[in-house]
């Protein structure tokens, strides 16, 4: 069973329903315990990264997130769930992420003359082969709804695009997957990526 994780955020109904669509058992929970006795977890979201913490922390979801990531089970982050993986964001400078990973969140460049928040679809340069992107080849479209962007610090980049800026699309650091993107919204393209993440599954989390 994968967990979908409830934590306030926008965006719950559409994961649950393309998991289900690609023949995934699932739960919308805001249960630490059903979470962590999942076998995968996705942290999904839509919103302002300071009320996201703040209403994942006032839930209690906080350590049970942290302890569900190094538990070697897959875990995936999308859009906002990417951001708050990692250490702070310049929307809430004060409030701290999860630090899960290394990286900093920054607003696209309004300079750039693009409208903000980006919304639309752009192409992919895929950095790594295979993980979420297993069987897909060339640049694949993926749909986007934001106005801050990941700048990671680790080697765990897997695709990136340009809007304005060099925007890291997607990470992966061994059982945590996170994409700035939202798969569940990307049609066949996006449903694959889903399917790849749920493969891990049935490689026990490796």
């Amino acid at each position: 069973m994968i967990a979908v994780i409830d934590y306030g955020a926008g965006n719950l109904q559409s994961v649950e329903k393309a998991l289900r669509h690609i023949g995934c058992a699932c739960e919308i929970t805001a249960d630490p315990e059903c979470l962590l006795s999942a076998d995968a977890a996705i942290l999904p979201g839509v919103g302002a990264f300071g009320d996201a913490m703040e209403n994942l922390r006032s839930r209690g979801l906080e350590k049970p997130i942290l302890q569900f990531s190094a538990s070697g089970k897959p875990f995936l982050g999308i859009c906002l769930g990417l951001q708050i993986l990692f250490e702070n964001s310049e929307e809430s400078p004060e409030i701290p992420g999860l630090g899960i990973l290394k990286g900093k969140i920054v607003r696209l460049p309004a300079e750039s003359g693009l409208k903000i928040p980006h919304i639309g679809w752009n192409s992919l340069h895929l950095e790594k082969s295979g993980g979420l992107f297993q069987g897909l080849t060339g640049e694949p479209y993926v749909y986007f709804v934001h106005s801050y962007y990941l700048q990671a610090e680790e080697n765990i980049i897997t695709s990136t695009t340009k809007y304005g800026a060099e925007i890291h699309a997607s990470v992966q650091k061994g059982n945590v997957f996170a994409c700035q993107f939202h798969p569940e919204k990307s049609g066949e393209i996006g449903l694959q990526i889903l399917r790849n993440f749920a493969g891990y599954l049935e490689k026990g989390g490796k």
